[in-house]
This record gives structure tokens, sequence and C-alpha cells, in this order.
């Protein structure tokens, strides 16, 4: 049986700015945009929907109360509500689906810091709450580093009924940053019943096929890649641009097609990348 690949979309931080600096409005954690700027959200999901998507994330990745709370006078509830709610008057009848996004937090996890596991719990079930409630589709928890705070999230996340996807984030040799494997990685998390198993983030398409190929090998679960459109570089006039092209991109990330089932970009890559990969597929 042939293997369905489905198109996500590509980077959300990156391409708000990107309309945010169009628009003559100063950089801010995107979240904010939701509640303060809702047109530059509506415009990110039509971009990708116009590309070809056929899931897009809502602008939540990293809208956790703490961080919410340092930053602004909203609550975490509020901003993902407002989120899941952009994107669903865009996506509403035309079949694609809502991903609620959970990003990582910036504190740490007992031993390497001080926060709890409860604590860390109830912080996502905040997010996941108001998400779920706002109408978000499935679930995607992505650009971890930390496999045992991906598993508390996840735990959380699989309490609410939806499909629940997970995605690390690793470096060049092949393991995260807190130096969890892929192997650690199948290990943890297939037991907890997910979608989709997979990374995004931190690396281009070519240094990401061998980590992706890995866990091809290593598990039977449906795989999700969302590389990077490469760390950005300074061009002659001092812009930061990105080293790969549209074209380029889906050039490189044309070889985890033998792979995967879910496929898309993540920081640097927008709309125009994401068309490529469809032109591809």
């Amino acid at each position: 049986m042939e293997r369905k690949i489905i198109l996500m979309d590509g980077a959300v931080g990156t391409t708000l700015w990107g309309i945010a600096e169009a628009n003559g409005v100063k950089k801010e954690p995107v979240w904010k945009y939701n509640v303060e700027h809702p047109e530059f959200v509506e415009e990110l999901t039509k971009r990708y929907l116009e590309a070809g998507c056929e899931m897009i994330l809502a602008n939540t990745f990293g809208a956790n109360g703490p961080a919410v709370k340092r930053s602004s006078p909203y609550t975490a509830a509020e901003v993902v509500s407002a989120g899941v709610g952009i994107a669903k008057k865009v996506l509403d009848g035309t079949g694609v689906k809502i991903v609620l996004s959970l990003g990582p937090l910036t504190q740490l996890l007992e031993p390497y810091g001080d926060l709890e596991e409860e604590e860390c719990a109830a912080i996502y079930d905040e997010m996941l709450d108001a998400g779920v409630g706002a109408g978000a589709d499935m679930i995607l928890i992505q650009t971890f580093m930390d496999l045992e705070m991906m598993r508390v999230a996840t735990v959380e996340a699989k309490k609410y009924g939806l499909p629940v996807m997970c995605s690390m984030t690793f470096e060049k040799n092949g393991k995260t940053m807190f130096g969890n494997s892929v192997e650690d990685t199948i290990d943890t998390l297939s037991p907890l019943g997910i979608e989709a198993i997979g990374l995004n983030c931190s690396l281009g398409p070519d240094l990401a096929l061998p980590i992706i190929k890995e866990f091809s090998e290593k598990t039977d679960l449906p795989l999700l890649f969302k590389p990077n459109a490469g760390k950005p570089i300074l061009s002659s006039n001092g812009e930061a641009v990105s080293p790969y092209t549209a074209e380029r991109f889906a050039e490189e990330v044309k070889p985890a097609l033998q792979y995967v089932s879910y496929i898309g970009g993540c920081c640097g890559s927008d709309a125009e990348y994401i068309k490529e990969i469809k032109k591809m597929l």
C-alpha cells in the first residue's frame, strides 16, 4: 500500500516577523500578534492554505503561562484560544486540519532546573485546554531538546482525545542537546500512543536526513520531517537571508520522502518553500 504524504506548513515565527516588518510593526514574541495583530496571523494562515498545506499550525508555539505572563498583560488561555480561533476562521470548511502547536518551556525540569513535573504538566494543560476548546483538530509537540519534558507534555496532550504528534530537535551528532538519541526518543514516546514521531528545526535537510533515516530503521510509526531552511547568512548588503532557495530546499528534502508521512519546513522556510515541496509531491 502506498504511503500518503501529508503536506504541512513552513515556519510560523520567522514568517510572522516578516509580515510584521512589512507592516512597520516591531518584532515581538509572535504569540502577541494573536491578540494585537490578528490580521498578520490570518495572512500567514492564508498563505499556507494557498500553498496547498493539508495541516496548518496555529500560532501558539511559545504561548505558555510563564512566557505570556512575563511579557504581556494576557493569560496563556486567551492567547492560545485567539491563535486557534484565527486559524479556524480562515480554515473553516476547507478540510485543512488546525494543529495546536506546543513548544518547550524556558525553565528546566528537575534535576537540571527547579521546575517540578506537576508544575510543567499544569502549564501544558492550560494551553491544551484552551487550544482544544477553541477547536484544534490535532496537537503537535515540537522543537523539544529534553525528552523528559516532551514526555510530560505528551502525557497531558493524550488526555484530550486528539491525535498527538511529537517532534524533537537534534544536533548534527544525531542526539538532542540533552543527549537523547533517536532510540531513546522512540522508546519513551511510542508507548504513549502517538500518531507520528520525528524531527524539526535546528538542522537543514542535508544534515537532518541521516536522523530521519535512523528513525525509519527503528520504528514503524509514521514520521514527521520539518527541517530548517538553513541558518541565516548575511548578504552583501547586510540583510539576513536563507542559504537555501525554495527550489534547493525542496530538492534537498526530496530523499526524505521515502521515509516520511508528514513533510514541511521550519525556520526560514515560508509559503514559497512549501509550494516547491508541493510541486515535487
